[in-house]
């Protein structure tokens, strides 16, 4: 069975997390979320509030078949703890799935070699992304070897099929 982490921190996009965490289960994946402490509660933008079943200072990346990471305000905050940034990066050399929507593209610009790498994301933060050197489209979902990245919500049909065809080969 593969395994499947999702980043949480505060502020998270409620749709972002828990669309994934449901299609990934119902997929057959075990899916862990995991944030800067293990069995903490952290509360979207709207308020409702969610369990990590998993601190990042506490996994490796070895044993993980890849990361979904969700918009909102929460990769600002992901970003801020090493040892999440760490975990997203050995993945990232690793070659396994990193993916990121909406806001999530900031942990990209922070923990992943995107120079070259097709990516896409909010339009607000476009110029991180490019600043870190990826090559920004506007595009529904993009996906760049071990990447795939979608701008919002409305997108995440094709974000999670993209995701589940990556995991599935």
């Amino acid at each position: 069975m593969k395994r499947i982490a999702i980043l949480i921190e505060d502020l998270f996009n409620e749709r972002e997390l828990i669309y994934p965490y449901y299609r990934l289960l119902e997929e057959g994946f075990e899916v862990h979320l995991v944030g800067p402490k293990k069995d903490a509660v952290y509360t979207s933008k709207s308020g409702l509030t969610e369990k990590s079943t998993h601190a990042s200072n506490e996994i490796l990346a070895e044993d993980y078949d890849g990361v979904v990471i969700p918009g909102g305000f929460s990769p600002d905050f992901m970003r801020r703890t090493k040892a999440t940034v760490d975990f997203v990066r050995d993945l990232d050399k690793a070659g396994k799935l990193v993916a990121a929507i909406c806001h999530g593209g900031w942990m990209l610009a922070s923990a992943c070699d995107i120079k070259g790498k097709k990516v896409t994301s909010f339009f607000s933060i476009k110029d991180d992304l490019i600043n870190a050197g990826a090559e920004y489209l506007d595009e529904k979902v993009v996906v760049s070897d071990n990447i795939i990245t979608s701008r919002s919500p409305s997108d995440l049909p094709v974000f999670l099929k993209a995701i589940i065809e990556k995991l599935s080969k």
